[in-house]
């Protein structure tokens, strides 16, 4: 009953292997520290790290389409079950310019996935709240100032605990094999209003503000980033300035049987545990 976690130290992963762990679940995470080591770019450390393992939660590796021969070389040592992270926009014309799709790891994940000889489901989900307390959003809240060029665009932030538990569920009940589940929160909120709920959670002086692309491109460089990353981030935050990111989803109710937890209450608890302390 061995599942494999790649990215079992990231946001979702972790706490994927938690919950697993609570339900006495054997987890074998995997990763370069990992016993035996797994490495995304070493394809010869892969055998031993799906060896006995009987489901698999994938995390793409990031830069690299890499999920196809991997699915390939589960399958090959016996994985009957793959529960893939995927993300939103995977079919949503224009979310991002034709070239960045066309060599997306979503995009590639998903249809090697769906064409493989596995029991498989697909996760779809939205901007993680906890961008906010634990990701590329903390510094800036921290700082007092969120500059994005958003705009007025809203996101439906879900929940990473969301996440998790629907990802559990598709690894260890029978109901989720061959379904795609998209996953968001109960509302959209706009960036100014998720810095505003911030700053009432946490007693901070928080602001957002829009920055058009070029110059928070211009902005990211002058920090020292790569041209090419800087560009690669306002690319992303696209989506959001147009509109795109606002739709909401039945994923979390459908699998869990209960609502998607609200952006508020995430970022109260996320308060209360100190994260922007």
């Amino acid at each position: 009953m061995t599942i494999l976690l790649t990215g079992a130290t990231g946001k979702i992963g972790r706490r994927v292997g938690a919950r697993l762990r609570d339900l006495d679940v054997p987890v074998r995470p995997a990763g370069r520290g990992s016993t035996p080591p797994f490495d995304w770019t070493d394809e010869s450390s892969w055998p031993a790290a799906l060896d006995g393992v009987r489901a698999a939660f994938v995390v793409p590796y990031d830069g690299a389409q890499l999920t196809r021969p991997f699915v390939a070389a589960a399958i090959r040592a016996g994985v009957e079950r793959i529960v893939l992270l995927s993300g939103r926009g995977v079919d949503v014309p224009d979310y991002l310019p034709p070239e960045w799709m066309a060599g997306n790891a979503h995009v590639d994940g998903e249809a090697a996935l769906r064409a493989a000889d596995v029991d498989w489901t697909i996760l779809r989900p939205g901007w993680f709240a906890q961008n906010f307390s634990e990701g590329f959003f903390r510094d800036a809240v921290l700082a007092g100032e969120l500059r994005l060029p958003g705009g007025d665009g809203a996101a439906s932030f879900v929940d990473a605990e969301d996440i998790a538990a629907v990802a559990v569920a598709a690894l260890t009940e029978d109901d989720h094999v061959g379904s795609t589940y998209e996953l968001s929160g109960p509302r959209a909120v706009t960036l100014a209003e998720a810095v505003a709920e911030i700053a009432a959670a946490s007693g901070r002086d928080v602001r957002y503000a829009h920055v058009d692309h070029d110059d928070f491109v211009r902005e990211l460089v002058d920090q020292g980033w790569a041209p090419d990353d800087a560009e690669g981030y306002a690319v992303m935050v696209s989506p959001l300035r147009r509109g795109i990111d606002a739709y909401l989803s039945d994923g979390v109710e459908k699998v869990l049987g209960r609502p998607a937890r609200d952006f508020r209450d995430v970022v109260r608890e996320a308060a209360a545990a100190g994260a922007w302390s």
